[in-house]
């Protein structure tokens, strides 16, 4: 778990082409789906899913049965989300959330299912998909898909391991996904990220061309690609950059989080002493009280004040004695 959890931290630095969700106004900001075999045959897909809300209202969900349904596909078994999702209710072929998304806020889905051995996956999104990364360890197997939208597997090295990736693309709302798990380790040609000769600007001829849509891998959007070898950036990796910019962020968020915890723990001391000081100040009053008390009795006993008076002052410094104790006992309880 501990190599996944990795795993989909590393896949969130990746540039990913955003898909729509039919219900608006939900959209589906990345979906990575990892296949991992099992001992006794069963293979194990694991989904991570993306859903931000990028309405002005709170998104409640579309009908009763919850904010979000996922379906699961037929035969899966030992379904698990993460234990900190946003309020599952899991029936028999699918599962909900009952947590309501914020505005401007996303909510990110994490769970597993088992597929048993020689049964194939089919999914059926309900949005519509415009891509999603299916990967599988290399050595681990490979995929075989019923689907005409599939290319060639590219390899990608994430956290020293490479994987397979498959990219599926332009999938409507509904339209399954199929595929089947082989434990053979032969992979489709991969797509070469080699550009044609044409493709490389002549001298003899003077043309001048670019091959940006012609080695970009095919998970990358040309369209994206162009627009960063245009911007002022482009003499950056893209990859590099992100992971810059997401180390910066992660660590503004601790810097942040330190001193709020400094300041907490400064407030909580400062209340300690407080609380302290009010209690030596009762202590010393009670104290105060008592002596006056066992005074006032002496000079009554050797005749210095009357009965009279006596009997005032010793009511006086009961009463004030009696409010004292009760402060005390407020703060022993």
């Amino acid at each position: 778990m501990k190599r996944i959890a990795i795993l989909f931290l590393s896949l969130m630095f990746i540039p990913l082409i955003q898909a729509e969700a039919i219900a608006e106004p939900i959209r589906v900001d990345m979906h990575y789906l990892v296949v991992d075999p099992m001992e006794d045959g069963n293979i194990l897909v694991k989904h991570m899913v993306t859903y931000s809300n990028i309405g002005s209202e709170v998104y409640k969900g579309a009908g009763e049965e919850g904010v979000l349904t996922i379906p699961l596909p037929p035969g899966a078994i030992n379904l698990q989300v993460q234990e900190d999702g946003p309020g599952v209710i899991k029936s028999n072929n699918s599962f909900s959330t009952s947590k309501p998304i914020q505005p401007n806020e996303s909510q990110v889905l994490s769970y597993s299912y088992e597929i048993p051995a020689g049964v194939p996956v089919v999914l059926q999104p309900d949005y519509s998909l415009e891509a999603m990364q299916i990967l599988i360890a290399e050595g681990d197997g490979s995929l075989k898909f019923a689907h005409a939208g599939i290319g060639a597997p590219q390899t990608m090295q994430i956290d020293g391991t490479s994987y397979w990736l498959y990219n599926v693309a332009n999938n409507e709302a509904g339209k399954e996904i199929k595929f089947s798990y082989s434990k053979d380790d032969v992979q489709p040609a991969a797509a070469s990220t080699e550009a044609p000769q044409n493709a490389h600007p002549s001298k003899e001829s003077g043309q001048t061309g670019s091959t940006v849509t012609k080695t970009s891998p095919e998970f990358h959007n040309p369209g994206h690609i162009r627009m960063w070898d245009q911007s002022p950036l482009k003499r950056f990796d893209p990859h590099i950059l992100m992971i810059v910019f997401g180390v910066i962020a992660i660590a503004g968020m601790g810097y942040y989080s330190y001193f709020r915890w400094k300041r907490q723990l400064e407030g909580k001391k400062l209340g300690e002493d407080r609380y302290e000081s009010e209690f030596r100040q009762l202590l010393a009053r009670q104290n105060a009280i008592m002596d006056r008390i066992a005074e006032l009795g002496e000079n009554h006993s050797h005749g210095k004040i009357g009965a009279g008076e006596y009997q005032a002052k010793l009511a006086a410094y009961k009463d004030h004695l009696i409010t004292v104790k009760q402060n005390l006992r407020q703060f022993v309880e």
